[in-house]
């Protein structure tokens, strides 16, 4: 367990940008391992028990390159683009089972770290399973691979398809359908293809997903600059 709790997962280099440490940057997994956390660090829901107020600024790992100069100079200049946007870009979250339906709010104004919030990490550092719709048949990726799965509500006669029960197979609860643990974002360039049914064969599609599922309204070279970051992590 000891030595579980030491490995650190990280992307180290990036064919345009080079090394990730290189210039003030702290990219790379020995930066990883001196970053601090601990159960409820930066958490939006209130349940850090440090009372510290939750940040949208998740990543900090490329502040450094913001007016760099040099070899690799606008690949750098991408990443440091894509790091704002996940920090910064306002996201209209709609409909996720697990925060929408619990706090009562139809909209929430967040972000990207709303639900992946460590920082320099990406994960959610509270067990929060949520359900943002990839594995309902609607999902924009398409999942027509997938076998549907019909469910009914012993209570209430509600009947709804799904190709993952998610949580619920585990609690039996009509509420955690489709619900799962989003994912640490270290190590993602090598973690392909993404989401727990594999329905993004890249991060491009990654994007893609919340892009349409979210209305984000990102341009073509938010997209990229977004991709280039991911990369990086």
């Amino acid at each position: 367990m000891n030595f579980e709790a030491e490995l650190y997962t990280a992307q180290a280099i990036d064919f345009g940008a080079g090394s990730l440490s290189a210039g003030g940057a702290t990219g790379g997994p020995v930066a990883l391992s001196d970053q601090q956390y601990y159960i409820g660090i930066n958490d939006p829901l209130g349940q850090n028990p440090t009372n510290a107020p939750f940040t949208p600024v998740i990543f900090n790992l490329f502040d450094a390159w913001t007016n760099t100069h040099g070899l690799g100079k606008d690949a750098r200049a991408g990443i440091v683009r894509g790091q704002a946007l996940f920090n910064n870009r306002p996201v209209n979250i709609t409909g996720v089972a697990g925060l929408n339906d619990v706090l009562g709010q139809t909209v929430i104004q967040g972000n990207c770290g709303t639900c992946h919030s460590s920082p320099n990490a990406g994960n959610h550092s509270v067990a929060v399973p949520l359900n943002i719709g990839v594995s309902d048949l609607t999902n924009p990726l398409g999942v027509g691979y997938l076998p549907v799965v019909t469910l009914k509500n012993k209570t209430t006669g509600a009947i709804t398809q799904t190709t993952d029960p998610g949580r619920a197979l585990i609690t039996g609860k009509w509420a955690d359908i489709g619900k799962v643990k989003g994912p640490v974002l270290r190590g993602l360039a090598a973690r392909a293809p993404y989401f727990h049914n594999g329905s993004a064969n890249s991060l491009e599609d990654v994007v893609d997903f919340y892009n349409t599922r979210f209305g984000l309204g990102l341009t073509a070279q938010e997209k990229a600059d977004m991709v280039a970051f991911l990369n990086t992590l």
